[in-house]
C-alpha cells in the first residue's frame, strides 16, 4: 500500500459507520465529523478562558503596603491614601477658587515641608518653589491668556551632582466645576508626595536633578503647564518628562505614550515599572484625537521640546469630572500600583546614563506593549516593518507549500487545490468583511432608532450586541462552502485546513497593506499570525499536517497566546472608551466605534478558532445560538430598562449648562435685547432625549442653530474650545426670571485715540470680570484688527470672530488691553466692531430657581453648571 493511501486511511472514522475499500471509503471519510457538543464546547471553553484568566489579569492590582510595613525605601499606599483623604476634603478645586488658590497650595506647602523636614541633609538638597504664573498661548483657535496661575515646583538635587540635565515628574492639583478632584489628578499628586518623600528620606543615591512640578491649572486648558515651560527658572534644564494625569479613577495606570522619537525612554519604562500597562496602539488612538482629553504632555513636548512618558488612570471613567470622583472608588491598591511603577521610573531615569547626552540617542520610534501585564515587549519600529513584512510572507509561503502538501496526499493535481483555495480566499475575505459588517449593523440599526449606548452601563450586552454578530460573520461562509463543496478526494478535515488557510491570507494582506501605510498597531496582526505559523510550520515538519484533524490539536494549544493577548487588549480599550462614549458629543455614533473595536477584537481572538467549529457534526447548532443570542441581546437594548443607558452614580448622563443671562448693547448704548435661560451643551450621542422622557419641564427648549447664524458665536457666553466647537448643537431653554449671577463683568472704555496714519484707531479697555472669562472679537467687513495685546501670531493664523480665553488665579487685578482698527475709508463715526464678554461664575450653584431646576434633573444624570453673563457691545 502507498504512503498516500496509508495516510488517507490513517483519518479516524466516525462511530457507526462501516469502511469500504475504494471510492465509498473516502466519500464517508470526507464527510468524517466530530461529535456535536464538540462546537458548543469549544466556544464555552474560549469564553470560560477569558473570563477566569484574562479578566482577572486585567483588573490586578498588588498588595497595599501600610504603616507597619514602613521602609525609607518603598511605596506605602497607605500613607499616600491619608494624603489623598485630606486632599479630598479641601473640595472642588476650580481655578481661582479659594479651594484651589488657598487651601491646595497650603496643603502641598505643609506635606513638602514635611517631607524636606526629614531628608538625608548630607546627600539631598531640596528646594520648594511657589510660581506665580503669567503668559498667553494659542491652542484650539483660541488665545489662552492667563494670569497669576500657581504652580508648587519642587527641586531634588544630589549634593554631588553635576548634571545639567533634570528630569521633571508632572500632575496637577487643580478640578473641574463640581468635581473633587480626587482621581483626576488628586490620585498622582498624593503618588508623587509619597515617591518625594521615599527618594528623599533614603539613601539609594541618584545622578541627575529631580523637579517635581504640582500645577494649578491643567483643568483650565492646561494653562500652568505652559506658565512653568516657558517661564519658570528651572525649566530650561528640564529634558524629560514623566507626566501623570487621569481619564478614570481606581484601577491600573496606562503608559499611552512615550517619547516622542525617543526609543530609549521605553527602555526606561521597561527597567522601572514593575506592573506594566503599554501599548502602542494606545499610543497611536490618542494621537489620531480619538480620545476627546489633553494633557499636559503636549504643552511640554510643544513649548519646551521635552521627550518623556505620558502615564494616566483610566478605568473606570464614568466618574471623570464628575462628583462622584471621590476616594471611595479608589482603593489603596490602585495607589500602590501606581507609586511602585512612579518610584521604579524615577529612581531609573535619574540614574539613566542616556540623559547625560541626550543628542547621542537613537532616534526613531518604537514598538511595545505588555502582555497581560506580566511582561512588556518592545523592539525598533524599523525592526517592526521588517518582521511585518516577514511574518506575512511567511504565512503566505507556508498556506502555498500546505496547499501542494495537500494535492500530494489527496491525488488532485496542485492547479486543481490552488483554484480552490482562490475561491477559499474569497470566502475568508467575505467572512472578514462579514465580521465587520454585522456589528457595525447592529450599530447603526441601534442608533437610527434611538438606542445607542444601550451597553454603557451593562457591558455584557457588548456579547450580543457585537461579539456574536462578528462569530456569526466569520463562520457563516464557510459553513456554507463546505456544506456545498462537491470534491470528494479531498478530505473534509482538509477542506477545514483550507478555511484556516484562507483566513491566514486575508491576515496576511491586511498585516502588508497596514504596515505599508505605517501604522505600528500592525504589531497586533503580526503576532496573531506568528501563532498560526508556529503551528502550520510543525505541522508540515510532522505527519500532523495529513492525519485527519491531528493539525488541530497544536493548533489549537498554540492559538491561547494569540486569543488571551487580543481578547485583553481590545478589552482595555473597550473598558477604556465606552465611558468616554458618554462625552463624545451628538453628532457622532459611539455604537459604531466601540462595535468596530469589539469586532476587531473578536476576530484577531477568535478568527481561527471560530472556524474550527467546523469539524463539529452540527456546527449548525452554533450559527443558529449566536444568531439567537445577538436576536436576544438586541431585543434587551431596546426594550428592557437594561438597556438604558444611565445609572446613579456608576454610569451617569452628563447634563453640562449655563445658566445665561445675556445683555446686547447697541451702538448708542441702549440695550435691545436681556434675557436669561438655560444653555445646554449634551456631551453624549441621546442628547436630550432621556430628559424630554423625564419629569423635567423643558417647554420652550430650542435648539440655538438660528441664533448661531444671527449672532457673534451664538450670542451666547460659550465657555471653552469645546463649547464653541459644539455651538451649534446646544439648546437653549428661556426663563422668565432674570439669572442671578454674584456680579456681572465690567468692560470700561479708556481711550478711543486716531493713530498718526489716519487709518487706525486705538481702542483701549479695562475688563473687571470673574476668573473664567472669554472675550469674542467681530470686526465688520471693511475693518481689519493690525494690532492688539493679545498674541500678535494670532491674528495672522486665524480668522474672525476672535476668541481670547482669559483666567486667573491668585491675581485679580483688572484685565487692561488695546485693539488697534484699521479702516481704508476712515469713518470711524460708525461702529466698527462687536466684542462679547462670557463671564463664567464657575464657585456658586445659582438662584434658588436654578436650584430647583437642578435638583429636578433625574438622579441617573450628573449636572454640570454655573451662572454665566453675557454682555455683547458694538464699538
Amino acid at each position: 500500500m502507498g504512503d498516500k493511501q496509508k495516510l488517507i486511511l490513517d483519518e479516524p472514522v466516525e462511530e457507526g459507520v462501516k469502511s469500504y475499500p475504494g471510492k465509498h471509503e473516502r466519500k464517508h471519510k470526507r464527510y468524517f465529523q466530530l461529535p456535536w457538543y464538540f462546537a458548543s464546547g469549544l466556544v464555552l471553553f474560549w469564553g470560560l478562558l477569558f473570563v477566569a484568566v484574562v479578566k482577572p489579569l486585567f483588573y490586578r492590582l498588588p498588595e497595599p503596603l501600610t504603616v507597619e510595613d514602613a521602609s525609607k525605601e518603598v511605596f506605602i499606599a497607605d500613607r499616600a491614601y491619608a494624603n489623598l483623604y485630606d486632599f479630598e476634603a479641601i473640595g472642588t478645586k476650580v481655578v481661582g477658587s479659594y479651594e484651589n488658590e488657598h487651601k491646595t497650595v497650603q496643603f502641598l506647602l505643609k506635606e513638602l515641608n514635611l517631607i524636606k523636614d526629614n531628608i538625608q541633609e548630607d546627600l539631598f538638597d531640596m528646594e520648594i518653589d511657589l510660581q506665580y504664573a503669567y503668559g498667553a498661548y494659542v491652542k484650539w483657535n483660541l488665545v489662552n491668556m492667563y494670569q497669576g496661575i500657581q504652580n508648587v515646583v519642587v527641586k531634588l538635587t544630589p549634593k554631588s551632582s553635576t548634571s545639567e540635565n533634570y528630569i521633571l515628574v508632572n500632575s496637577h492639583f487643580d478640578s473641574q466645576p463640581t468635581s473633587p478632584s480626587t482621581g483626576d489628578d488628586g490620585h498622582m499628586v498624593v503618588s508623587i508626595l509619597e515617591v518625594l518623600r521615599v527618594i528623599s528620606s533614603s539613601r539609594i543615591p541618584f545622578e541627575h536633578p529631580i523637579i517635581f512640578l504640582i500645577n494649578g491649572s491643567e483643568e483650565n486648558s492646561l494653562q500652568a503647564s505652559h506658565g512653568f515651560i516657558a517661564y519658570h527658572k528651572w525649566a530650561k534644564n528640564c529634558k524629560t518628562v514623566i507626566n501623570l494625569d487621569a481619564a478614570g479613577s481606581g484601577g491600573r495606570e496606562l503608559m499611552f505614550q512615550s517619547g516622542p522619537n525617543n526609543p530609549w525612554l521605553v527602555k526606561i519604562y521597561k527597567e522601572g515599572a514593575k506592573h506594566y500597562f503599554s501599548t502602542t496602539m494606545a499610543e497611536e488612538i490618542f494621537q489620531t484625537g480619538l480620545v476627546p482629553s489633553y494633557t499636559d504632555f503636549d504643552i511640554f513636548v510643544e513649548y519646551g521640546n521635552l521627550i518623556g512618558l505620558d502615564i494616566g488612570q483610566c478605568i473606570n471613567g464614568f466618574v471623570y469630572h464628575t462628583k462622584y470622583d471621590r476616594i471611595d472608588v479608589i482603593p489603596r491598591a490602585a495607589l500602590q500600583n501606581t507609586g511602585d511603577n512612579l518610584l521604579g521610573l524615577v529612581r531609573t531615569l535619574s540614574n539613566a546614563t542616556e540623559m547625560r547626552d541626550l543628542s547621542a540617542n537613537p532616534t526613531g520610534n518604537t514598538i511595545f506593549f505588555d502582555v497581560l501585564g506580566l511582561y512588556l515587549i518592545s523592539y525598533s519600529a524599523d525592526v517592526g516593518v521588517k518582521l511585518n513584512y516577514g511574518v506575512a510572507a511567511a504565512a503566505i509561503v507556508l498556506v502555498y507549500i500546505s496547499l501542494l502538501r495537500i494535492a500530494d496526499k489527496s491525488s488532485v493535481s496542485s492547479e486543481q487545490i490552488l483554484s480552490s483555495f482562490i475561491l477559499v480566499l474569497v470566502v475568508q475575505l467575505i467572512a472578514f468583511v462579514l465580521a465587520l459588517a454585522l456589528p457595525l449593523l447592529v450599530a447603526y440599526g441601534l442608533d437610527k432608532y434611538g438606542f445607542s449606548l444601550s451597553y454603557f452601563a451593562t457591558p455584557s450586552l457588548l456579547l450580543g450586541l457585537y461579539v456574536c454578530p462578528s462569530l456569526l460573520g466569520l463562520l457563516l461562509p464557510s459553513y456554507i462552502y463546505l456544506k456545498l463543496k462537491s470534491t470528494e478526494k479531498v478530505s473534509f478535515a482538509q477542506q477545514v485546513q483550507l478555511a484556516l488557510h484562507g483566513h491566514a491570507a486575508v491576515l496576511s494582506i491586511l498585516c502588508i497593506a497596514i504596515n505599508y501605510y505605517g501604522l505600528r498597531t500592525t504589531y497586533v496582526v503580526t503576532w496573531t499570525l506568528v501563532f498560526y505559523v508556529l503551528p502550520l510550520a510543525f505541522n508540515l515538519l510532522t505527519t500532523l499536517h495529513d492525519r485527519g484533524y491531528s493539525w488541530s490539536g497544536i493548533l489549537k494549544v498554540v492559538q491561547v497566546a494569540p486569543f488571551m493577548y487580543n481578547s485583553y487588549l481590545f478589552y482595555c480599550f473597550i473598558v477604556i472608551l465606552t465611558p468616554m462614549m458618554g462625552r463624545f458629543g451628538l453628532d457622532t455614533n459611539p455604537d459604531l466605534i466601540i462595535g468596530a473595536l469589539t469586532a476587531l477584537g473578536t476576530i484577531l481572538s477568535m478568527g481561527f478558532l471560530i472556524l474550527l467549529v467546523n469539524m463539529s457534526r452540527r456546527s449548525g447548532f452554533v450559527l443558529f445560538g449566536l444568531l439567537a443570542v445577538t436576536a436576544a441581546a438586541v431585543y434587551i437594548a431596546s426594550s428592557t430598562d437594561i438597556g438604558f443607558p444611565y445609572r446613579p452614580k456608576t454610569n451617569v448622563q452628563r447634563v453640562p449648562y449655563l445658566q445665561v443671562r445675556r445683555v446686547f448693547y447697541e451702538y448708542d448704548g441702549t440695550v435691545s435685547k436681556d434675557e436669561s435661560g438655560y444653555l445646554f451643551n449634551f456631551q453624549d450621542r441621546r442628547g436630550v432625549t432621556p430628559l424630554l422622557e423625564s419629569n423635567v419641564d423643558l417647554t420652550g427648549l430650542v435648539n440655538m442653530t438660528a441664533d448661531c447664524a444671527k449672532y457673534m458665536m451664538c450670542g451666547m457666553p460659550l465657555y471653552d474650545h469645546r463649547w464653541v466647537e459644539a455651538m451649534e448643537d446646544t439648546m437653549w431653554l428661556p426663563r422668565k426670571n432674570p439669572v442671578w449671577t454674584p456680579d456681572e463683568p465690567i468692560l470700561k472704555l479708556l481711550n478711543k485715540t486716531l493713530q498718526e496714519d489716519g487709518t487706525t484707531v486705538r481702542f483701549e479697555f479695562e475688563l473687571q470680570s470673574p476668573d473664567h472669562t472669554s472675550i469674542f472679537i467681530q470686526p465688520n467687513e471693511d475693518v481689519t484688527i493690525s494690532n492688539w495685546s493679545f498674541l500678535q501670531e494670532y491674528l495672522t493664523t486665524n480668522s474672525p470672530p476672535y476668541h481670547i480665553y482669559y483666567s486667573f488665579g491668585i491675581d485679580d487685578t483688572p484685565l487692561r488691553f488695546f485693539i488697534d482698527l484699521v479702516k481704508s475709508n476712515r469713518d470711524f463715526t460708525v461702529p466698527l466692531f462687536q466684542l462679547g464678554i462670557a463671564a463664567q461664575y464657575m464657585h456658586v450653584n445659582g438662584d434658588d430657581e436654578a436650584v430647583r431646576f437642578a435638583k429636578s434633573i433625574p438622579d441617573y444624570a450628573v449636572t454640570i453648571q454655573w451662572p454665566a453673563f453675557y454682555k455683547k457691545y458694538l464699538f
